[in-house]
């Protein structure tokens, strides 16, 4: 009887372990700070992208997100769109070897981005995203690793710098990664560059009025027929008029 209680209490013993492992593996741990594409992300091309950061501590909140580019590929457009209740800055750094895009070289390039609470926090149990446009994409690696620090209001400091290695466990406070995909046709990826967002807009334009033009000169051709054929009648109704009044005296005459 004594041996069936040893083995119960053991049983149940190991059953709470179990169920304790369970729970932090499920738990916040596994909630790290990540970059996440609008679409595609392809090579050579521009995307939107989601900083994602969630709120890991139970008693407090993140007040401050800090994303470092890296310097081995640097980025010349990193444009990052207003998020309410958070001031944005976005800090550049000059390039030992300038980029060319567009037919312009570029001696500098985005180094970090920097997003404070300004009457806005991530709560306990809360998550952000923040979001970003990237360009020219680099078209000699397969990813971008963008190391990010996450400070909260109790002035703890998060840095998730560590990168990843191939067969290795993931580290604790791993770094964002950003997946690039291969080359697209057009090279825009998943976002378009404002150059061609206005290209777009003055075909789109020109074509409308295109349009409205040919619409116009129809209509105006349209009417310069009827006012032509109505003038034909008009005449033809006047001839016969003069003839019929010819005729007419001709008779009353005889």
């Amino acid at each position: 009887m004594s041996v069936s209680r040893t083995f119960l209490s053991r049983a149940a013993v190991a059953g709470g372990v179990a169920a304790s492992s369970v729970l932090l593996l499920s738990g916040p741990a596994f909630a790290h700070v990540s970059v996440q594409p609008q679409g595609q992300a392809a090579k050579g091309g521009y995307a939107t992208v989601n900083v994602k950061v969630p709120n890991e501590r139970d008693n407090a909140s993140t007040v401050k997100v800090e994303v470092n580019f890296p310097t081995d590929h640097p980025l010349a457009s990193v444009m990052p769109q207003p998020v309410p209740g958070w001031k944005v800055e976005v800090t550049k750094a000059k390039l030992a070897k300038p980029l060319e895009l567009h037919g312009k070289k570029i001696n500098e390039a985005v180094a970090k981005v920097t997003w404070t609470a300004d009457g806005s926090k991530i709560g306990p149990g809360q998550f952000q995203q923040f979001p970003l446009s990237l360009g020219q994409l680099p078209e000699d690696t397969d990813q971008l690793v963008l190391k990010a620090i996450q400070t909260y209001d109790n002035n703890e400091v998060v840095r998730w710098i560590e990168e990843s290695k191939e067969g290795a466990a993931e580290p604790e406070s791993p770094a964002p990664v950003l997946k690039l995909s291969a080359a697209s046709d057009d090279h825009h990826g998943g976002g378009a560059t404002p150059a061609a967002d206005d290209k777009a807009d003055k075909d789109a334009k020109g074509s409308e009025h295109g349009k409205d033009d040919k619409g116009h000169a129809e209509a105006a051709g349209s009417t310069d027929n009827a006012a032509r054929v109505l003038g034909v009648i008009g005449i033809l109704v006047g001839v016969a008029g003069i003839a019929f009044g010819v005729l007419a005296g001709r008779r009353r005459s005889a």
